[in-house]
């Protein structure tokens, strides 16, 4: 699909559909790397389990699970590309949404909450300032890059408890000036 940036980062309207195109899919499966543009990875172990991390422009994916036998979370802009199988749950990241479930086989609670906002343009490139100095003080994942609106970034900070992984997650795209945070937890039973 293409897209006249110009009009995106000018008329509201449009930016407003620029942002309903971002979706939060949730898979009781394991996706391949090579459906990704990666750009960055971690790994982290935690309760027995297995944390992967996957960082694209503009969208992430995380893995948690034992081998095959796992749970990923995917943000994407245009999941329509991404395989349906094994889809448990999707929705549009515009706005605020929370989302949990129980996966008992794996002995795990998965909850996310999911928020988006549409900045002006001297707010989006402070904020995005702001990110980048945080991203390097927490050491966190960071993939910079520019679309033709500007400078975007995205950003995937991991955080490892006794029993629990937390992830955050923040995409800044510039055209539209989008800004999506996400925020899950994987949380081991008992």
């Amino acid at each position: 699909m293409n897209r006249d940036v110009t009009r995106m980062t000018s008329n509201p309207s449009v930016r407003t559909n620029a942002l309903q195109t971002y979706e939060m899919v949730l898979y009781d499966r394991a996706l391949h790397p090579e459906l990704f543009q990666l750009k960055d990875r971690r790994v982290i172990k935690c309760a027995g389990l297995e944390l992967e991390a996957w960082l694209m422009p503009g969208s992430h994916l995380l893995r948690f699970g034992a081998g095959m036998n796992c749970v990923c979370e995917l943000l994407a802009e245009d999941a329509r590309s991404i395989p349906s199988s094994g889809v448990v749950a999707a929705f549009f990241c515009a706005g605020e949404r929370d989302y949990d479930r129980n996966f008992p086989e794996l002995g795990v609670n998965y909850m996310t909450t999911v928020q988006t906002e549409q900045l002006n343009d001297s707010i989006y490139l402070s904020t995005r300032d702001e990110m980048a100095d945080f991203a390097a003080e927490a050491e966190a994942m960071m993939w910079s890059w520019d679309d033709a609106a500007g400078p975007c970034m995205s950003i995937l900070d991991l955080q490892r408890y006794s029993r629990e992984v937390h992830a955050q997650s923040y995409h800044l795209i510039a055209a539209g000036r989008i800004v999506i945070r996400t925020q899950t937890i994987f949380e081991r039973h008992g």
